[in-house]
């Protein structure tokens, strides 16, 4: 007499599977939001470190009043699709020489930025502009 074996099931029951997409659906909301954080606050960094690089050009002997910066200071990222655009303001009596500016693209992933746009002076001021409510010290820090 032999004994029939019972077959092992071969799939997931509907139980385990309901349990692993509310686990996936945790750890997508909770990872997104700071995904997305760690991006913008990259983008911020490329804008402060293309603005202090735009500066040191400012400073060199090669720097004519007036003229644009040149391809590859003009954006930020250096290299790759432009999140900011960065240009060389007019000198006035309060911006020590020159003034430069990092201003998001309208349609770039930036545009809605607390921070706004980034602006640096001969003077080392650095500042935001239209920036809704955000401290300056955060939007500059590359913590």
């Amino acid at each position: 007499m032999s004994v029939a074996k019972k077959p092992k099931p071969q799939a997931f029951s509907l139980l385990e599977l309901v349990v692993a997409l509310a686990i996936a659906a945790t750890l997508a909301v909770v990872a997104i939001p700071s995904y997305r954080g760690h991006i913008a606050k990259a983008h911020r960094t490329d804008a402060a470190s293309a603005l202090y690089r735009a500066a040191q050009f400012a400073e060199s002997a090669a720097h004519v009043d007036g003229a644009p910066l040149p391809s590859g200071l003009d954006q930020a990222p250096q290299g790759g699709r432009a999140v900011y655009r960065l240009r060389i303001l007019p000198a006035d009596d309060s911006n020590g020489g020159y003034a430069l500016e990092a201003q998001p693209l309208d349609n770039g992933p930036m545009a809605e930025d607390s921070c706004g746009t980034f602006i640096l002076d001969a003077t080392g001021s650095k500042s935001n502009r239209n920036a809704s409510g955000a401290d300056p010290d955060e939007c500059w820090s590359a913590r």
